[in-house]
């Protein structure tokens, strides 16, 4: 099981989730979706320490987390997200990561989760230097203030995203996709015919696609691992 963490975010404290493989191995960053850091969340990061990785979810709610039957609740909290505060948050996960021991010498990685798939690529437009690989679940990037500099985007990404999602549509994913490649970096994304928005959460039924999330799954690994050593 994993841990309630503090670690230091530019000056301040910050809590998050971590949850540690046996061994050394790579870091990655988990970042949650406009719900909080939910169970599926930690379930997550459980995953990814049983396949060998170090997993923080920094907490970007402080503790709030909201309920899947509040959407609107849910994007009045993303919506009032500190981005200064956050980018503090998720650059102070990446630095954690990499003093763990369990990391030292291997790669950081940043995955995330709808409101955190496009955080995700923002933090890799912050820390361009640090972290290797970036895999957006069904990602967007509601605010003006976050849109990544795509210039700084060096790390390779990997995207999943869902045919008939209505909010990280396919239209905005390759747009995405675009300005990567139009600057050389490695991109590939991969698109589930069959699944909407939050395809990859098994504690919602109504959502998730278990074939899709299966096969995500699977290729986020694999990419993990022959990015991050």
């Amino acid at each position: 099981m994993g841990d309630v963490v503090e670690f230091p975010a530019g000056g301040s404290a910050t809590g998050g989730y971590l949850a540690s493989g046996e061994g050394a191995g790579p870091g990655v960053v988990v970042i949650h979706e406009w719900w909080g850091l939910v169970p599926h969340i930690r379930d997550v990061c459980e995953r990814f320490a049983g396949e060998g990785f170090t997993a923080l979810a920094p907490d970007l709610f402080s503790g709030r987390t909201i309920p899947y039957r509040e959407p609107d609740e849910a994007e009045k909290a993303m919506m009032a997200l500190g981005l200064a505060q956050a980018a503090r948050h998720l650059s102070g996960a990446v630095d954690f990561l990499l003093a763990h021991a369990a990391v030292r010498g291997h790669g950081v990685g940043v995955v995330g989760f709808g409101m955190g798939g496009g955080l995700a690529l923002w933090l890799a437009s912050l820390r361009p230097e640090e972290v290797r690989a970036v895999v957006p679940f069904y990602g967007s990037i509601p605010w003006d203030d976050a849109q990544p500099d795509w210039g700084r985007v060096t790390a390779p990404v990997e995207g999943h995203y869902g045919e008939h999602d209505d909010r990280a549509t396919p239209a905005l994913a390759r747009s995405f996709e675009q300005e990567l490649e139009a600057r050389g970096t490695e991109v590939r994304l991969f698109f589930y015919p069959e699944a909407g928005h939050a395809f990859f959460d098994d504690s919602r039924s109504e959502a998730c696609v278990e074939d899709a999330a299966r096969q995500a799954w699977v290729r986020t690994l694999e990419f993990l691992r022959a990015k991050l050593g």
